[in-house]
């Protein structure tokens, strides 16, 4: 579970709990115009894969039926735009970030790929999102779950906000299940990943907590029972590559 005191993990460090999102946030400034591409060269490409999963999942109406999908933590906009290529014309994305650098990213990629009507862009926090209660017909979180400071309220404000029927996906790293695949997995994200971010973005200390922070996000079981502390139902998860990511799912009946 994740700490409700005063001070949490940060990666392998202790910080007192107010300082993570601004250190978060720090993180993602330095890195947020290249974070793409270093997603293509840390997963060999398999994030691609592992995102297709996550839309498969969600199912978007093909039709023109109006469906409402809250993407938080996506600020560049992948999911939110795979899921927009998957959708008929009723479909409406709202991307919600915390992070104005990877918005803006976001904003630009989708004028780019003229989704822009169809994908909007919003600055929040996951703690307390800005939104109505029951005001949309599906939540997602991709590799964004680990870097909130109190997953407990982002994950009652998914809730709050879905309406009754409306499905709640995270897609997140996890705990590798193959004998030999963790001890190869831990020396590739400890001694390959921050100075590969070094080469591409000039910032490995970003990189070293990224990689930090995926070891102390809680086992799938575990983040399981917090998705039904937070009152879903049918909650379960899907380990891929294994177990190097999980999805996550769970439903607002």
């Amino acid at each position: 579970m994740e700490p409700t005191d005063q001070t949490t993990h940060f990666g392998f460090r202790d910080v007192a709990l107010g300082e993570k999102q601004s250190l978060v946030n720090d993180v993602f400034r330095s890195v947020a115009s290249r974070y793409d591409l270093m997603n293509d060269l840390m997963s060999a490409g398999m994030h691609r894969l592992w995102k297709d999963a996550m839309i498969n999942a969600l199912n978007p109406p093909r039709n023109d039926a109006p469906f409402a999908l809250l993407d938080v933590a996506g600020g560049t906009g992948d999911i939110s735009f795979r899921a927009a290529k998957a959708s008929g014309y009723g479909f409406h994305a709202t991307v919600c970030d915390i992070n104005g650098d990877m918005l803006a990213v976001g904003r630009e990629r989708a004028v780019k790929q003229m989704l822009d009507d169809r994908v909007s862009f919003v600055e929040g926090n996951a703690e307390a999102l800005a939104f109505p209660d029951r005001s949309f017909d599906a939540y997602t979180i991709a590799f964004g779950i680990r870097n909130v400071p109190r997953i407990d309220l982002a994950l009652r404000e998914a809730y709050r906000v879905l309406r009754p029927g409306s499905r709640f996906l995270c897609l997140e790293f996890s705990s590798v299940d193959v004998p030999g695949l963790d001890r190869l997995y831990d020396l590739f994200s400890f001694k390959v990943i921050p100075p590969l971010g070094r080469a591409v973005t000039g910032d490995a200390e970003s990189y070293q907590y990224l990689v930090e922070s995926i070891r102390k996000f809680p086992r799938p079981a575990a983040f399981a029972d917090m998705i039904r502390d937070a009152g879903f139902a049918r909650v379960n998860w899907q380990p891929l590559s294994g177990g190097i990511v999980a999805l996550h799912s769970g439903w607002r009946l």
